[in-house]
């Protein structure tokens, strides 16, 4: 990890937000988070000043619009981590409950989604100390799902696909490859 801790769980909370059924507040979420970024995750930064602009042109409905036909409706985007590493078989319930045991052998509660969303994965980033099991999430789980969705998101027709650019390039970035593998071993096995 390139950045202090605290920074990195405060950009973890904010990805989870901006990941999250729109708020009024996204715009603000975007630009906090771009701030957070600006110094050591230059491209992840500029790639959420994109969203941030697009957001702030945007009225509250259509932003909801936006997002249900982003991630509900388009399948290379389901917010889902699990349906992007197993598709719909029967080995994505086992990675959700495996990942419920992590959450809560680390007193993470679930805010109202899947344990396989986007949004709760990174909310347990945000607030997880265990260095170990956040990069084996991270590695196992979330940069396999992310280079899925990004190689299925237009930029053109999904703002989001900012957002989602931006969080792989942060988490990529931030994350020393091969040392974490455990998570995946036990649900394929």
């Amino acid at each position: 990890m390139t950045m202090d801790e605290t920074t990195y769980r405060k950009i973890c909370a904010h990805f989870a937000s901006l990941l999250s059924y729109p708020r009024p507040d996204l715009a603000h979420l975007a630009q906090t988070c771009r701030d957070l970024l600006a110094a050591e995750h230059p491209a992840a930064s500029a790639a959420l000043e994109s969203f941030r602009r697009f957001a702030v042109l945007q009225e509250q409905a259509h932003l909801e619009e936006i997002y249900t036909a982003t991630f509900d409706l388009q399948p290379h985007c389901h917010p889902y981590v699990g349906y992007h590493l197993f598709g719909e078989g029967k080995q994505r319930p086992f990675f959700m409950v495996k990942l419920q045991e992590c959450y809560q052998r680390h007193g993470y509660a679930c805010r109202g989604e899947l344990p396989d969303h986007l949004s709760e994965v990174l909310g347990f980033l945000a607030m997880v100390e265990d260095e170990t099991a956040r990069q084996e999430l991270v590695e196992d789980g979330l940069l396999p799902a992310l280079g899925k969705m990004n190689q299925g998101a237009d930029a053109a027709t999904h703002p989001y696909a900012d957002v989602l650019r931006a969080l792989e390039d942060f988490l990529a970035a931030e994350t020393p490859a091969g040392n974490a593998t455990c998570l995946l071993q036990e649900v394929e096995s």
